[in-house]
């Protein structure tokens, strides 16, 4: 297992919607060869907060009004839900999980059921309904360009994978949404051991792609994608959208020349 990466960036602190230029000796105008993915928020998205907790409760034999079930969401976000914002506070016990909860499964679940946990919701065991509620595929929200944009680059041959920080199997939430078998390859952090922005990650991307890295486009929507030129790829990132939007990533077509 190689060296623990930074704990990765969950928010963007800047945008641009522009792609970033190439490393030394190549153009801009270099057709692409292959995409790299970001998932969560460029993708997909989770459910909003307030059908998270809902659900989550009725796992748990208690059925919530929308005040309250409002009321908690809120308290639970700030918090820090996986998906969401990076917690206002990360309480020491949390700390070593919290920072390797892109890296292992155990971290990951332990990091956001104790966050959980310090909101006192009065319903025993929605910590842990809230973290499989994450797990369950039908917790998750295509963009509504997601599926025709992959679609497009399928039919143009352009390779493509998804290259995510998770600390959990992502692959059957693609294929509820309809775009796993639109995936020619799946590089998730807590099964190779490198987190964005590492380069590692997007050059095993590469790797696996058999694609040039500097012919190469990465799109996601926080500074840990835009990482990706540090391994010589270029960068697109796009704000996240809320569920049910566009996300943006049809934009990638007018890159590719299609």
């Amino acid at each position: 297992m190689p060296d623990r990466p930074e704990a990765p960036q969950d928010h963007p602190e800047s945008h641009s919607d522009h792609a970033l230029p190439p490393g030394p000796g190549r153009l801009r105008a270099d057709p692409l060869q292959a995409v790299l993915f970001d998932f969560h928020g460029t993708l997909a998205q989770v459910e909003d907060p307030v059908a998270w907790v809902v659900q989550a409760a009725r796992a748990c034999g208690v059925d919530l009004e929308r005040p309250r079930a409002t009321v908690l969401a809120d308290r639970l976000v700030t918090a820090g839900r996986a998906g969401g914002p990076p917690p206002y506070r990360v309480p020491p016990q949390l700390a070593e999980v919290y920072a390797d909860r892109d890296l292992y499964e155990h971290a990951h679940r332990a990091a956001y059921t104790g966050l959980a946990a310090t909101v006192d919701c009065g319903i025993e065991g929605l910590a842990e309904a809230l973290y499989e509620r994450l797990l369950d595929p039908v917790g998750w929200v295509a963009y509504t360009d997601t599926v025709p944009t992959l679609k497009t680059l399928r039919a143009a041959g352009f390779p493509v994978a998804v290259v995510s920080n998770i600390g959990f199997d992502i692959r059957p939430i693609c294929e509820r949404l309809g775009f796993a078998d639109l995936v020619d390859a799946f590089v998730l952090s807590y099964e190779i051991g490198y987190c964005k922005p590492d380069p590692a990650i997007f050059q095993r991307a590469c790797g696996l792609l058999r694609a040039d890295p500097e012919l190469t486009l990465m799109v996601g929507d926080t500074p840990a994608d835009a990482g990706a030129v540090r391994a010589g790829c270029r960068a697109l990132i796009i704000p996240a959208a809320p569920p049910g939007a566009a996300g943006g990533a049809a934009a990638v077509l007018d890159l590719a020349g299609i």
